[in-house]
């Protein structure tokens, strides 16, 4: 578990306590706070690996084993089609790009989803994620933790995502959210601004005063000062109501909570919107859609759609594992989403991604498709994207690159470019080594 998704118990304040009255962990989670506010970003990771051939590149000629069910429609862009199970979305191409032309070699979860979210085709154990980097290099100014993560991903996958990589612990996302216990549940709340029963604001603020008048006692190291502000910071966090307003959806109207849709998807997605609003630099949501009415919970893999022969009920189906369920609720969400974030004026501001650590294959096996890093597809959205553009395409049957490959490191810089980060921007310490990415951006998906 991520130690900052737990309730502050006197244990942990006094673990997190480098000098020991206080702590510096939840200061140096904050340290990432205190430069100007630029650019934000909602990346939905689409885990287990969603089929482009059945929502952003359809192949209606193709073989009915390939082409599956579903049929295109057009779109607000001329020329431009998607499934016709996000209607939605289609009425808003002009404002997004697909990438219809991504590619890897990694058929696994772990593997892939270490790919996907770092931007290195081969990264090491400790490459950090995107979210990692941001914090790193374009922290939030608000009183709010640089990079949160909400809902968790589940164990086909190393828990890489809970931690800052070689940037260490300070660079972890605040998670927030596991299986069923998300926003879209009855009671839900968030505790991982919790404090101990026996530790009050007040005495917390008193402990904060002690400790820096002993810091004020001693020689002071380099950057001790900045560490106090941080210390400052971390209490104003837990005893304050910034942060806990911005993730309670209960600030928001019904109406609003409805429009994103009641499940899984659809509420981390409004509570994403809230955080980026309140100064969080980088969201990162797991796009599970939550459960169909009466159905059992396995676990938050939505897209990994196998079919019958792993016991999932049929990829074409209503089930948990279905795209009958999946593709509209992600219709729902990520159109509202869009919108909101369009009418509240952060789109220019906001990047939004939505992408799977792959895709499934062409060809339909046991009413399932099977993971496909070959070729698969991206939307981003927002921070100068073009909007109503396609890049790349795939073959006829969907299965490989034609044209226009987009490889990790490609896709990573550009989105290190959409953020104001160069990505050649060194993160080890010698000021040489370790570059954010190792790519140049498309720069044809800009405006």
């Amino acid at each position: 578990m991520n130690p900052t998704s737990r309730p502050l118990t006197r244990r942990r304040l006094l673990q997190l306590g480098g000098i020991g009255m206080l702590g510096l962990g939840l200061p140096q989670f904050l340290q990432a706070s205190t430069r100007t506010r630029e650019k934000s970003c909602i990346f939905i990771v689409q885990y287990g690996g969603a089929s482009h051939h059945d929502s952003w590149d359809l192949k209606p000629d193709a073989p009915e084993d390939i082409r599956g069910p579903y049929r295109p429609i057009a779109t607000s862009v001329p020329g431009i089609q998607i499934g016709e199970l996000m209607p939605k979305l289609a009425a808003m191409a002009h404002r997004y790009t697909l990438i219809r032309s991504m590619t890897h070699g990694n058929g696994g979860h772990d593997g892939g989803m270490h790919i996907c979210m770092t931007g290195h085709s081969a990264p090491t154990v400790d490459t950090p994620y995107f979210g990692s980097v941001v914090a790193r290099l374009r922290p939030s100014t608000a009183n709010m933790p640089s990079y949160v993560w909400l809902q968790n991903l589940a164990g086909d996958v190393q828990p890489r995502y809970l931690t800052g990589g070689f940037l260490g612990a300070a660079y972890s996302p605040l998670r927030v959210g596991t299986d069923m216990d998300n926003p879209a549940e009855p009671g839900f709340r968030v505790r991982a601004f919790d404090t101990p029963a026996d530790v009050s604001h007040d005495r917390m603020r008193q402990r904060l005063e002690l400790l820096t008048q002993a810091q004020g006692r001693v020689t002071r190291a380099p950057g001790m000062v900045d560490m106090q502000r941080f210390q400052e910071r971390a209490v104003d966090l837990l005893t304050g109501s910034d942060a806990r307003r911005a993730f309670d959806l209960n600030h928001e109207p019904t109406t609003s909570r409805d429009r994103y849709g009641r499940h899984a998807l659809g509420q981390n997605l409004l509570m994403a919107r809230r955080l980026i609003e309140a100064g969080v630099r980088l969201v990162s949501v797991t796009a599970w859609a939550g459960l169909p009415p009466g159905e059992r919970f396995r676990n938050v893999q939505t897209w990994d759609m196998h079919g019958q022969g792993a016991g999932l009920g049929s990829i074409f189906g209503n089930g948990a594992f279905g795209l009958g369920w999946a593709l509209p609720n992600v219709d729902q969400a990520v159109s509202a989403l869009l919108e909101d974030l369009h009418v509240r004026g952060l789109l220019d501001d906001t990047l939004v991604v939505m992408v799977g650590e792959f895709g499934r294959s062409p060809r339909i096996s046991g009413a399932g498709r099977d993971h496909w890093p070959a070729c698969y597809s991206a939307m981003l959205a927002g921070c100068g994207i073009r909007g109503g553009h396609v890049h790349g395409a795939s073959d006829r049957q969907g299965g490989y690159v034609r044209d226009a490959a987009v490889r990790p490191e490609a896709f990573g810089a550009t989105l290190f470019h959409a953020l104001g980060i160069v990505p050649e921007t060194r993160l080890s310490p010698d000021g040489f080594t370790r570059p954010a990415s190792a790519g140049q951006p498309v720069l044809s998906l800009f405006e």
